[in-house]
């Protein structure tokens, strides 16, 4: 557990502690909730060869007509400092 751990520690500390400036501890916990839930809903993990947690691995696209005209949304949350990309319907 301590290896999961250190890695869980040292990817919040690049991906968030090291970018934003934490004003107080209800800044903090709403930032770390933050991170917890773009981490367990959204960001790909390789154990699950790049799926995200909840959502089964998006189907391969094939087709080079489809692979032109994808369109990307992204969303941003902790105002810009993580970012969130979805395929656009």
């Amino acid at each position: 557990m301590n290896s999961i751990i250190e890695r869980w520690v040292l990817s919040l500390r690049r991906d968030l502690l090291d970018r934003t400036l934490i004003w107080n501890t209800h800044h903090l916990r709403h930032a770390l909730s933050e991170y917890e839930r773009f981490h367990n809903e959204h960001r790909t993990h390789r154990s699950l060869q790049a799926a995200a947690p909840p959502r089964a691995l998006p189907e391969t696209i094939t087709d080079p007509r489809q692979i032109a005209r994808l369109g990307i949304r992204r969303h941003d949350r902790l105002g810009g400092v993580i970012h969130e990309y979805q395929h656009a319907a």
